[in-house]
Formats: C-alpha cells, structure tokens, sequence
C-alpha cells in the first residue's frame, strides 16, 4: 500500500529525477574504486566525500523545502536540527574509539579525560550502540521541534515573527554547545573518529558507501516529500500557504497540520546531520550558527521553493559555487557574493531556477494548444 502511494506520487520528472539521482549513487562509487588513479576517469576519494556533503545539504534543503514551499512556515533554524542530528552521531562515533584514543580511556572520550570529567554523563549512556544512537538522531530534533513547534503554532505566531524566534533557537544551542560544561566537547566539538559499525571512515569503501547511502536518503526523502503534497494532507498545507485564515476558518486544524510537518522536516534535517558528520571527520557548535540556516534558505531561493527538484538543485549549485570560490582569491568575498546571488534571485528569478523553467515550459505549452485550437476552430477561408 505504502509502496503503491510513493509510485502514485510521482510524474516523468520526478522520476527522471529519482532515476539520475540513482545513476549517480551508483556511477561515483564506482569511478572511485573499479578506476585505477592513473585512468583520467578516476574520482579521487576526497570528492567522494565532497559531494557525500552536497548530498546531506540537498536534504536538509528537501526538509526546509517542504515547510517553507508547501506550507509556508520560514524556518531560520533548520541548522540546528541537522546539528543535533550530526552530534547524536558524533557521539555514536567517539564511544566506538576507545582506547585508541590519545589517552587510551575504555569509556571516556578524550575531551572528559583532559577536562577532568570523572565519569560518563547520564546521556552519553546508549551511545555505544548504533541502533540507539540512530533512534536519537531524529527523536532528538523530532522532540525538540514538536516541542518548540506546540508553543509557537499554538500561539499563532507565524511570519518573520516565527522566523525570529527559530533563529533565537538555534543561536541559543550554538552557546550552550560552546559551553565545556555541556559534555559534547566545547569550542572543539566531536572529532577524530575511528570507526562505523566497525569500518574504518577514512577508507575509500567507507567513504563510497557513505555517499551512496546519503544519495539513497536523499532519494527516499525526496518520495515522501513527494507523496506528502500530491496527497489530500499536501493539498491542505498548500492551503494553510496561500490563506491560513481561511483554511482554518473551514474547520481545519491548521496548528496540527503545521506541527505535523514541522516535526517530520526536523527528522529529516536530523537524518542529513547524520550522515554529513562521518563523511566531514567532525561536528562543532558552529554548526549550529545562524548564518548556516539562512544559507541553507537562499539554497531553497535559489532552486525554486515549492518544487522540491529545485532545493535538490540549489544546494548542489550554490554549495558547488561555495566550493569553488572560497579556494581561491574570492575567498573573502564569497559572502558578499552569496547575498548578491540571494538579491538577484529574488529580483530576476523570483521562482528560483527549477520554478522558472517550469513556467516557462507550462507558457510554452499553453501557447502551442492555444495556437492548436485556433488552427482546428477557425473556419476556413470562402473560396
């Protein structure tokens, strides 16, 4: 039943989509490990990471999607979900270094070692264990949005004021992390891991399941967004979008429709978190800044919000440009550039790129069956 919804859910685009997405997930991997370094096919490893990254960014992009595209609530605090997210497996990942670490304590991470902790913090417990560490990455922000999510909808806070305030969340996080006393490693975070599931992440076979498996989540994010807006429930949130007033007026209870798919984006944003912080070696309150959030909202902008191919496609693009300019001399610009590219959008492309070429495609399309129906209803000319 569950499968025959998602399949229902898509249409030649989404499909082509999913099916590129599925070609790469397998193409990478193997340039990567069946070429040898010498062949000028060969995909050097730390590209394999790199674009594992781009893949937890298009999620995380997916998840904010999904809110501000089809349901309208602007989140400026997204990042800190994908930061909960990556720190429940950060701590998954230092409990399985052990001795191996530098000062070879069986229970202790290094960091409490050098701090002078005396034992293991009550929710540092359940860590070692990848099944409960994995329930923690999207019951943790789950939690906390549904929470943060039951406040503010119930209050009818909404709009820039709704902004503000999840922006003050996760720059309230940011400062608790930075704080020694927290236990999750302070101003250095969570780094120098050894193993997942008993595979060395710093191995190339690590490194290209890691990105297939990220690409796998990104493409099973992208159905359930997918069957969530094409369905009766997606219809409703578009409705809550363009006239809350008025939904909530038909007797919809708009606030538990807006926690609903709060809730499930923080577990999504939770799940690329995850995945990025094994692939990047390290999770740090900066993470949790509010500048990431915003950034990760100009890659909605910019792809096209309300389209979900386009957050996809806005935060490789945008990311891939990131890349690009901050390692050379336009490094100190790249802000400023990123702004720019921000204004331009919104001026010139209000749609963002996948919403323009889709309007553009849709005029096309109603010129040519407008010009069709003119050529078959026209009378012909008396002779």
């Amino acid at each position: 039943m569950t499968t025959h919804i998602l399949i229902r859910s898509l249409d030649r685009g989404a499909a082509i989509f999913l099916i590129a997405l599925a070609a790469i997930a397998v193409l990478v991997p193997m340039l990567n490990l069946a070429l040898p370094q010498s062949s000028a096919l060969h995909l050097p490893t730390y590209l394999v990471a790199l674009f594992g990254k781009y893949a937890c960014y298009a999620l995380l992009a997916l998840a904010i999607d999904l809110i501000w595209g089809f349901c309208g609530i602007l989140s400026l605090g997204h990042g800190a979900f994908f930061a909960l997210g990556g720190y429940a497996m950060g701590m998954y990942l230092m409990r399985q270094i052990g001795t191996r670490g530098v000062y070879a304590d069986p229970i202790l991470p290094d960091f409490m070692v050098f701090l002078n902790w005396k034992e293991l913090p009550v929710y540092w417990y359940g860590f070692q264990h990848f099944a409960y560490a994995a329930l923690m990455v999207v019951l943790v922000p789950g939690v906390l949005a549904f929470v943060f999510g039951w406040f503010a909808f119930r209050s009818r806070v909404t709009g820039v004021y709704l902004s503000i305030i999840t922006q003050a969340l996760t720059f309230a996080l940011m400062l608790g992390f930075f704080r020694n006393n927290f236990g999750f490693g302070g101003n250095n975070g969570l780094t120098d891991f050894k193993d997942l599931l008993g595979f060395n992440v710093q191995a190339e076979v690590t490194r290209a399941a890691l990105f297939s498996i990220s690409c796998g989540a990104l493409m099973l994010g992208f159905l359930v967004c997918r069957a969530i807006v094409t369905s009766k429930f997606g219809k409703v949130l578009i409705a809550i979008r363009d006239a809350e007033a008025r939904t909530r007026f038909l007797g919809y209870r708009v606030e538990s429709y807006k926690l609903l798919v709060f809730t499930l984006s923080a577990g999504m944003a939770g799940i690329a978190g995850a995945l990025y912080v094994p692939q990047v070696g390290i999770i740090n309150p900066s993470e949790f800044a509010p500048g990431n959030s915003i950034e990760a909202v100009i890659w909605v902008a910019v792809g096209g919000r309300g389209t979900l191919t386009g957050a996809v496609v806005g935060a490789v693009l945008v990311n891939y440009a990131k890349t690009f300019f901050t390692s050379g001399p336009l490094a100190p610009y790249w802000l400023f550039m990123l702004g720019g590219l921000f204004i331009a959008v919104t001026l010139l492309l209000p749609r963002g790129i996948v919403g323009t070429l889709r309007h553009w495609t849709a005029l096309r399309r109603a010129r040519a069956s407008a010009a069709a129906e003119d050529g078959v209803t026209s009378p012909l000319p008396a002779e």
